[in-house]
């Protein structure tokens, strides 16, 4: 897996003064650059992972990322019957999940989500599978995982044998083109593929009862953002059909829970990245021209990292811009 996951320092939050309201542009870069809303970053610790009830079933399990990676966000929702897993993470995670699981229900495990096919977020499905879960992703995500998820469990089974190689790796056996709900009197969950962003096959589980998105990496609470198999105009779009949802509460894939305010910054950030860049494109800039100009000041409150140090999403937005992706 090559997903780059730097280190991110806290933020604090402030407020948005009530001379800024009345401007909406002046509000909403405000909103932008100083917080995210009521569960901003700084409220949990990079440090640690936690496990927070969201609504009574619902549950986000916020991962560390400082000092090691560990793996994505995760979380479950209760249904009558039965649990939805979202997010298998690795293996080890996949593991550790079930026993905080069991913490709050002993019902049996039926679906884990993927969002999408990379390894973070999708090779422990064989220790879910073994506990009689299915897997669920969306069909644009199929041929990814056949084609990029198979060779990239086996590379991990040679680098991590205690972890991996015992294991034989849990393709989705359930896919859905655009949409697929779960639901009974208790819980509604609607899987929803938007379209192309971070990868191709991406897909969100959002539960309109509670205002609950859960984003995968479609959109991240913090530098985390990972190109190499994106269509960033395209996950723009993909941000602003997501903004549209009435959402309270934005788990994302990686870093702290959010509210929707999280959404538009991570749409702000891939905006005003193109822009920059076509700016200096238009100006006749080489790109390590282009790389040395950059600014925004904003995006370093938000992450703690300087936009300079994200390389790889300049060097493929410029590709992009300049056809050749």
């Amino acid at each position: 897996m090559t997903e780059a996951h730097p280190s991110v320092p806290t933020a604090a939050r402030s407020l948005i003064s009530s001379r800024s309201r009345s401007l909406i542009v002046a509000a909403l870069t405000l909103a932008v650059i100083t917080g995210v809303g009521s569960h901003a970053l700084g409220v949990f610790k990079p440090t640690e992972t936690t496990v927070t009830e969201l609504a009574p079933g619902v549950f986000f399990r916020k991962m560390e990322w400082q000092p090691n990676f560990i793996g994505c966000n995760q979380g479950w929702i209760i249904f009558d019957d039965f649990v939805l897993v979202i997010e298998a993470s690795f293996p080890n995670q996949a593991a550790e999940l079930i026993k905080e699981i069991r913490k709050t229900t002993d019902k049996p495990i039926k679906f884990v989500f993927d969002t999408h096919w990379h390894g973070d977020h999708a090779d422990g499905n064989p220790i879910l599978i073994a506990e009689g879960a299915s897997a669920i992703a969306s069909e644009q995500a199929r041929e990814q995982f056949l084609q990029k998820g198979i060779p990239s469990y086996e590379k991990q089974k040679q680098e991590k044998p205690a972890e991996y190689g015992k294991l034989n790796y849990g393709v989705p056996s359930l896919y859905f083109p655009k949409k697929m709900v779960i639901e009974d009197s208790k819980q509604r969950v609607e899987l929803i593929h938007f379209g192309h962003g971070h990868t191709a096959g991406d897909a969100v589980a959002w539960l309109p009862k509670q205002g609950i998105l859960f984003t995968g990496d479609s959109c991240i609470n913090g530098p985390f953002n990972y190109t190499g198999e994106s269509n960033t105009a395209n996950w723009i779009a993909v941000l602003t059909e997501m903004a549209k949802l009435p959402v309270k509460i934005v788990c994302p894939g990686h870093g702290d829970q959010s509210d929707n305010l999280l959404i538009e910054q991570q749409r702000r950030y891939f905006v005003e990245l193109r822009q920059a860049i076509q700016e200096g494109i238009n100006a006749g800039k080489s790109l390590e021209e282009i790389k040395k100009s950059l600014d925004m000041p904003w995006f370093k409150t938000w992450t703690g990292v300087d936009v300079k140090e994200r390389v790889e999403n300049i060097e493929h937005v410029y590709k992009e811009l300049t056809q050749k992706a």
